[in-house]
């Protein structure tokens, strides 16, 4: 499904208006009555409950007086108040209000806090109808006391389009926002929807078309979309170790045993045929008492413990022999190593997959990733996403999906931002947000084990677009598995690893995945 920003979705509405002659009565008489069957799902029939319906003055307030005519018509007790002054409403909206008036249902104009927390008190719902999408300034004031007073009311609570408070393009919460139990958006869902922590605030997500036309809801135009990629391919009955995957990983050094080895482990728990592992002579020791399973490549090393650099012609060549090479889980910072990662990335000619200590060592020599003829894939974390766009934090979480978009360009790179709700951009400006996964796997070790899930899904066959964004759902299936049989606190990457199979299982069965949201 195709996920929009604020003024795509404008546009689409002012095309379905003007060319389509929906007319905006139509589509805002759909939002309220799909507003109403969430409604009806969230909190049972309405006949003779209480509903709170909070106004904005824009097109969202709207909605929510269609809302109110609804539940009146249903038997239910609607009580309306309206932040703001209701000569601002326009058209629709105006209509609307009108009937709401015409139908005596109780309407209260910036009411206080008092009143409304009586109310509040009495009803079983609450519909936040205050802004939606379209606001641009952080909350204060009174509106700021009547958000929190509905927040502190304790009932359940509705938003239309999105709660109000989340900025529509990036989920940023601005000063205060509305805490849902559910929200209904109309047409697609916004970033704000989907990006935290605005999913976090939104509650159940419910997605209506409100008739609008698949060829306007599916355009090629629209760059983002929720990760959603396609199945496995078969396994070949006939299958051998070097026909479902053959990857080398140039990782590890003393003291960071953890990583090449959950990289390399992980190949293999997601389907991988062939996990080879050029890693530091004085640890291959070690690493192969948990992993008898990959074949290892001792390599000559710094006197710090680290892949030398002399070994660049012998990793060149191992680099020939497979179908795709990781770099960078564990190397460390050692100059002479960085300096290798940098020699690599110019001149290895297969598909490469950079991570950890790797994105460290390129990030101040960019220009070797921007030659490269064969795909590469960056799987950044926030702190190392900011070495590649020389931004701060703040910076780049005020705008993620737009960064990513732009530096996945300038880098020519698929680049894997990880993060809540992971984000995937590749070169030509598709953006995808993955929704599996949770809390538990932030954890040290869950991006080795992500490296190594990727790799095994080009290995399976999928193309190097299609395996990244497989990898990338896997891994969190593999997560939410392994939460639902230990809980969230406990996991660590080996449990992830461990449950790999599993989501590979789930996968292959075709059972049945909840989704990050609902279609009504």
């Amino acid at each position: 499904m195709k996920v929009v920003t604020v003024s795509e979705m404008r546009e689409i509405d002012k095309y379905a208006i003007e060319y389509l002659n929906i007319r905006e009565e139509i589509l805002m008489e759909n939002a309220g009555l799909a507003a109403y069957q969430v409604i009806e799902r969230e909190v049972g029939k309405i006949k003779g409950k209480i509903v709170v319906v909070v106004c904005g003055t824009g097109n969202n307030g709207g909605d929510g007086l269609v809302v109110s005519r609804k539940i009146h018509s249903q038997g239910g007790d609607v009580r309306v108040f309206i932040v703001g002054s209701h000569t601002q409403f326009k058209g629709a909206t105006q209509l609307n209000f009108q009937i709401v008036k015409n139908l005596n249902i109780p309407v209260h104009i910036n009411p206080s806090q008092e009143l409304l927390s009586k109310d509040l008190s009495e009803c079983d719902c609450i519909i936040d109808a205050i802004f939606g999408t379209g606001l641009s300034r952080p909350i204060d004031g009174y509106i700021r006391e009547i958000i929190e007073t509905i927040n502190e009311s304790g009932k359940k609570v509705l938003s239309l389009d999105i709660p109000s408070g989340v900025n529509g393009n990036t989920g940023i919460i601005m000063g205060t926002a509305i805490k849902a139990h559910a929200t209904v958006t109309f047409g697609l869902p916004k970033l704000g929807n989907l990006l935290y922590p605005g999913f976090k605030m939104g509650g159940k997500l419910y997605i209506s078309n409100i008739s609008l036309p698949p060829e306007l809801l599916e355009k090629d135009s629209l760059k983002v979309a929720v990760n959603e990629p396609p199945p496995l391919p078969p396994r070949d009955p006939e299958a051998h170790k070097g026909s479902v995957g053959d990857c080398l990983f140039i990782a590890g050094s003393s003291g960071y045993y953890g990583a090449p080895y959950l990289a390399a482990m992980s190949f293999y728990k997601a389907g991988g045929g062939y996990s080879r592992l050029a890693t530091p002579r004085s640890i291959v020791g070690f690493l192969s008492r948990g992993g008898s399973e990959i074949v290892f490549l001792p390599q000559d090393e710094t006197n710090e413990g680290t892949i030398a650099y002399s070994n660049l012609d012998k990793l060149l060549s191992l680099a020939d022999r497979v179908d795709i090479v990781v770099v960078g889980p564990g190397l460390s910072l050692h100059e002479e190593t960085k300096k290798l990662v940098r020699s690599l990335t110019a001149e290895i000619k297969k598909p490469l997959l950079i991570d950890g200590d790797g994105i460290t060592a390129i990030a101040d020599s960019q220009d070797v990733i921007r030659s490269r003829e064969k795909p590469t894939i960056i799987t950044p974390h926030p702190g190392e996403m900011t070495r590649l766009t020389k931004m701060t934090i703040h910076e780049l979480t005020k705008d993620r999906v737009e960064i990513l978009r732009k530096t996945s360009d300038k880098l020519r790179s698929i680049i894997v931002l990880k993060g809540a709700h992971t984000l995937i951009g590749y070169p030509d400006g598709r953006v995808l947000i993955n929704t599996t996964g949770n809390a538990g796997m932030a954890t040290a070790g869950s991006g080795d084990v992500l490296t190594g899930t990727i790799a095994a899904m080009y290995g399976s066959g999928l193309s190097i677009e299609d395996a990244v964004a497989k990898g990338v759902y896997i891994h969190g299936r593999a997560g939410d598995i392994a939460a639902s049989r230990l809980g969230m606190d406990g996991i660590t990457a080996s449990d992830i690893m461990e449950t790999l199979p599993y989501a590979l299982q789930e996968e292959r069965l075709k059972q049945p995945v909840e989704k990050a949201y609902t279609e009504i």
